[in-house]
């Protein structure tokens, strides 16, 4: 089983413009809903690949069902910890040249008693977990620290997988983790300098390694991701894809590489499986994973080099 953990899920609300023109009227030519949260994204893109997920952390009661529901179609079983209150809402524009623009909420607050509860939560169920995803944010006032404990909770048998930024990651590492999983400006914005080439983002994951990882996987969107133990590095090359969204890439990216370090896979194959199910994710509009078909056509086409 791979274990998911969300501390900060959200309805994104994604809506496709001819352009997006501040100031002025916008029409609307499609609009998708997803109840989502990046750690409910891996679990639904590792069910997609057909490997058991779970998946657990906040919810909050007001519009709880809308998630059951999708989480039901996509046959992840979930437990969570409820809260009162809404999720929050994020809005996702994009025009016909493929950019980007979000809004995105704040999220609600939880009791101090509710996080005790997450951590036991994760201590009995990761008892049953090769391998423990946590991503995302934190709700509202909640420390960074607060992500050092969750992986402390984590049963050591479990290889552990972490995608945050800043504070929140340095706090994971603290722990130990096996795969961090940033992208090129989380790694910047982490550790406050800019990579101008692969030897240079190699040093910046290196960094990582220092800190406690394993294994940092670092995406670079469009350009593919490399990979890098400290002892062996690989880069990854994506291929040309029509781009839908971007939303949910990174998910994608790690779902398919939990899947892979639960199977034991080589570093190599994790990065081409991760590459695989990143790129197939953005070729979809509106929804925030890939499907399997997709997946294995992209990943018989991509090839892995050693740096």
């Amino acid at each position: 089983m791979i274990l998911t953990v969300c501390l900060s899920p959200s309805i994104d609300v994604t809506i496709e413009l001819d352009s997006l023109n501040v100031g002025k009227v916008n029409i609307v030519k499609s609009k998708t809903l997803s109840f989502t949260g990046k750690a409910i994204n891996v679990a639904i893109g590792v069910a997609r690949l057909g490997a058991e997920a779970f998946t657990t952390g906040f919810m909050y009661n007001e519009n709880r069902a809308m998630f059951e529901h999708a989480l039901d179609i996509e046959g992840v079983p979930f437990s969570f910890v409820w809260n009162n209150g809404r999720v929050r809402e994020n809005y996702k524009c994009i025009d016909k040249k493929s950019m980007l623009t979000e809004i995105n909420d704040v999220g609600g607050q939880v009791a101090s008693e509710k996080l005790i509860e997450l951590l036991q939560m994760i201590r009995g169920l990761s008892e049953r977990a090769e391998v423990t995803v946590i991503s995302g944010g934190l709700p509202r006032g909640v420390d960074a620290s607060y992500y050092r404990e969750l992986f402390r909770a984590v049963d050591p048998r479990s290889k552990k997988i972490v995608d945050t930024e800043g504070g929140r990651l340095f706090s994971a590492l603290e722990a130990g983790v096996d795969l961090v999983k940033p992208n090129l400006e989380e790694l910047e914005e982490t550790l406050g300098r800019q990579f101008l080439d692969k030897e240079d983002m190699l040093a910046g994951c290196y960094e990582l390694l220092d800190r406690g990882a394993k294994a940092v996987l670092l995406s670079l969107g469009r350009h593919g991701a490399v990979i890098t133990d400290g002892h062996n590095d690989y880069y990854c090359k994506s291929i040309n894809v029509a781009v839908n969204s971007t939303v949910g890439a990174g998910d994608g990216m790690v779902a398919a590489a939990a899947v892979g370090m639960k199977d034991g896979a080589e570093l190599c194959e994790l990065l081409r499986e991760g590459v695989a199910a990143g790129t197939a994710t953005v070729t979809t509009f509106g929804t925030i994973s890939f499907t399997k078909s997709k997946y294995e056509e992209i990943y018989r086409s991509l090839s892995v080099t050693k740096l």
